[in-house]
């Protein structure tokens, strides 16, 4: 991905498309445990900044349907026409729309992938697989390595496979919020919500927070092989893997790091099951990073999440008896 990005950086370098930058990797392969023994899905975010003469305005949605906290990427252009770095007068698309477009032969941002005025989640993927066709083949990898582009809405799903083995790479792409480790990203909002909607996720939070478990837990700590043992068990039923690792990341941040050693394995499973179980019988089971004080330092947060209310991950079952059962089913089976 880091070969893509900057190939693409340099080939875009004249253009008015989004600046790509350093890609960003979470999620379960980077935070060392996986709930399915089949092919390996590397999560990836590649976060956007805006091209020259343009600007990005993000607009909380107020739709109150809509699970969790949602975006639109408002684009606007922005007047460059006197660059203090440069000291000289140059046209901006603000002001000189036409003429740049008619001298340099590019559009500008709300012109490509933009609904509106707002970035497109749907024509920012399309125009990014293109891409990732289109210049694969200047890489170093494909001399070993065959690419798919799998189908996609909200992200660039990528399958390499060489004649012994095969994994995927799962582009999203993501907007940080006040330089935190916030993104609002394109991952799937669900069929009918519109493709200007950027929802916010954590999953770079977590994945942070993860690495510095790593540093503080004993070398034989026992944390990811309870993670991995509870979400393995449940991959193939209706529960929800996020819950369990919710569990286990509230432990690791309540208990000391030397009570994860592995002669404490059987004790802090039975504690997360336990957990799990209080949890599903009050429908209650509070989000990890929206509204928590106790984070490592080191985790930047913007200021309206760390002063938040934090979210209920299970207040939908209240509203859903048969859901709440199916929930309830799957943890006895377990």
């Amino acid at each position: 991905v880091h070969n893509l990005t900057t190939v693409q950086r340099r080939v875009l370098g004249p253009t008015f498309y989004p600046v790509l930058e350093p890609a960003v990797g979470f999620g379960s392969a980077f935070e060392g445990w996986s709930a399915s023994e089949e092919e390996v899905v590397y999560h990836v975010l590649v976060p956007v900044t805006p091209p020259l003469g343009h600007v990005f305005y993000l607009e909380a949605d107020t739709d109150q349907q809509r699970p969790g906290r949602n975006f639109h990427v408002l684009v606007n252009l922005e007047c460059c026409c006197w660059r203090e770095q440069q000291g000289e007068y140059q046209l901006c698309f603000l002001h000189h729309r036409d003429v740049i477009r008619r001298l340099t032969g590019q559009p500008n941002l709300l012109d490509t992938l933009c609904t509106g005025s707002c970035l497109d989640v749907k024509k920012t993927v399309h125009w990014f697989g293109a891409l990732v066709t289109q210049y694969w083949r200047c890489l170093p990898q494909p001399r070993s390595w065959d690419l798919e582009l799998l189908p996609s809405i909200c992200s660039c799903n990528l399958r390499l496979t060489n004649s012994q083995e095969s994994f995927q790479v799962r582009l999203l792409f993501g907007l940080r919020r006040h330089s935190s480790d916030i993104f609002i990203s394109s991952r799937s909002r669900g069929a009918s919500n519109p493709n200007t909607m950027w929802p916010e996720t954590y999953t770079v939070a977590e994945t942070k927070f993860f690495k510095h478990v790593a540093r503080q837990a004993p070398q034989d700590s026992s944390h990811l092989k309870c993670l991995q043992l509870l979400t393995g068990a449940l991959v193939r039923k209706v529960f929800p893997t996020h819950a369990i690792k919710t569990i286990i990341m509230h432990q690791l941040n309540t208990l000391p790091a030397s009570q994860w050693h592995r002669k404490y394995f059987l004790l802090q499973l039975s504690d997360a099951l336990e957990q799990l179980r209080l949890s599903l019988e009050g429908k209650h089971l509070e989000h990890f990073i929206v509204g928590n004080q106790r984070l490592p330092q080191e985790i930047r947060l913007p200021p309206d999440i760390q002063s938040a209310t934090p979210l209920n991950l299970f207040h939908g079952l209240a509203q859903d008896p048969d859901a709440h059962s199916r929930l309830m089913e799957a943890y006895l089976d377990l």
